[in-house]
């Protein structure tokens, strides 16, 4: 794979945790099930990764939307992570992209995640967005930057942070140095419901 080098290749979760013990890589990439019971080994272990080694990305990988394991994994940390269907790897161009923009302590999320995770919120201060902003909110959640989402929705950089504020005013999430606003939105987006 252009510009990454894999360390190691492993078949279980204690492996994993090892090698990236000894090679502290940049990422991981990790699935969602991993020997032996084949249920939740990979979550838990990046969930480890991500504790232990906090300079070191992870990737999950995942078969089917698994919002309480995609919601755990962006509980660890404010960045470094992602969630993608397996589906998404085939894309190569979409994989490569997924690796750089969580090596680089960005979050990605697979598109159907934050379908899912929409669908299950619950009536609360979300629900006074308006759709645009509920758009712009799931492309942050998705790890867009304000250029990303103006190039995905067609609009101009002003016009997402026009949006962008309004999300944080609606969310009563005022600007002090001690909070990061845009990781607390995403943060409140993914947990609701």
């Amino acid at each position: 794979m252009a510009g990454y080098d894999v360390t190691a290749e492993v078949g279980d979760a204690d492996a994993l945790l090892a090698a990236v013990a000894e090679h502290r890589p940049a990422v991981a990439v990790v699935d969602v099930r991993m020997p032996p019971a084949q249920s939740d080994e990979g979550v838990r272990a990046a969930l480890v990764i991500r504790r232990e080694w906090p300079d070191t990305a992870v990737l999950l990988l995942s078969q089917y939307v698994e919002e309480r394991y995609a919601a755990d994994l962006l509980t660890t940390n404010t960045g470094g992570v992602g969630y993608l269907l397996k589906q998404r790897v085939a894309d190569v161009e979409e994989f490569i992209d997924a690796l750089n923009r969580v090596t680089a302590g960005g979050t990605v999320l697979d598109p159907e995640v934050v379908a899912q995770l929409l669908l299950r919120r619950s009536s609360d201060p979300l629900d006074r967005l308006t759709p645009r902003e509920r758009e712009v909110l799931a492309l942050m959640a998705e790890g867009r930057s304000n250029s990303g989402i103006a190039r995905q929705l067609v609009v101009s950089d002003s016009a997402v942070a026009k949006h962008i504020n309004s999300i944080f005013t609606k969310l009563d999430l005022p600007s002090v140095d001690s909070d990061h606003r845009r990781v607390l939105a995403v943060l409140r987006f993914l947990s609701a419901g």
